[in-house]
């Protein structure tokens, strides 16, 4: 199945909660799920059944999936490579997400939302360690350096981004130099860093079925 293509916030309503896919769009009274929080579709407005449990296990799953743009294969990976690892699988799962480069970029306040620092990554505006980098799903490490190139600093996109730092936090486990636009991985994140509303357990028990 190819990537999903379709509106953003239709994602959102089916999921029944604010996933930030358009990034300032969402803080705004134009949000779909502020205007229309109940799923797409005919009936939409209509009474739900009661979620079974695999049913509540599987819409975590997709929603964490959807709110960093990663294919089910990707995801399935994802788990699989955290259930190898010491440590708790849900965590381990959570900060390998966090730790892609396009999620990084977007950490670091350098793109609006993360679908955007795809693209920003694909379009090759970032060198890691001195080395051009444009696969988004490049995991970061502690102690990298991500910094926009040189001939990119111009681009109006990133100057609108610079001149929007100061209402923007930047989380702890990450650094960032705006007047050399570039940023640093401090630490790796720990889950108190992670602040997608998602419940990870859940996932690792519809994997654990």
């Amino acid at each position: 199945m190819g990537r999903y293509t379709g509106p953003s916030c239709r994602i959102c309503r089916r999921e029944g909660d604010k996933l930030f896919l358009k990034g300032d769009r969402c803080f705004t009274e134009k949000c779909a799920m502020d205007r229309r929080g109940y799923p797409p579709g005919d009936h939409g407005q209509s009474r739900r059944r009661k979620q079974s449990e695999y049913g509540l296990q599987l819409r975590e799953k997709q929603k964490t999936r959807r709110i960093y743009g990663v294919m089910e294969g990707q995801f399935h990976g994802y788990y699989q490579k955290a259930t190898r690892q010491k440590g708790v699988t849900g965590e381990l799962l959570l900060q390998m997400l966090e730790r892609r480069l396009d999620n990084v970029i977007f950490r670091m306040g350098l793109a609006s939302s993360r679908t955007e620092a795809r693209q920003m990554v694909r379009h090759g505006h970032f060198l890691v360690n001195g080395r051009k980098t444009d696969i988004p799903s490049y995991e970061v490490r502690e102690g990298d350096v991500i910094e926009l190139k040189q001939a990119s600093r111009q681009n109006p996109r990133f100057q609108e981004m610079a001149e929007l730092a100061e209402t923007r936090t930047i989380v702890e486990w990450l650094s960032m130099d705006w007047e050399t636009f570039r940023g640093t991985v401090q630490r790796l994140p720990a889950r108190e860093d992670i602040d997608i509303p998602v419940k990870e357990h859940l996932i690792v028990e519809m994997y654990s079925r």
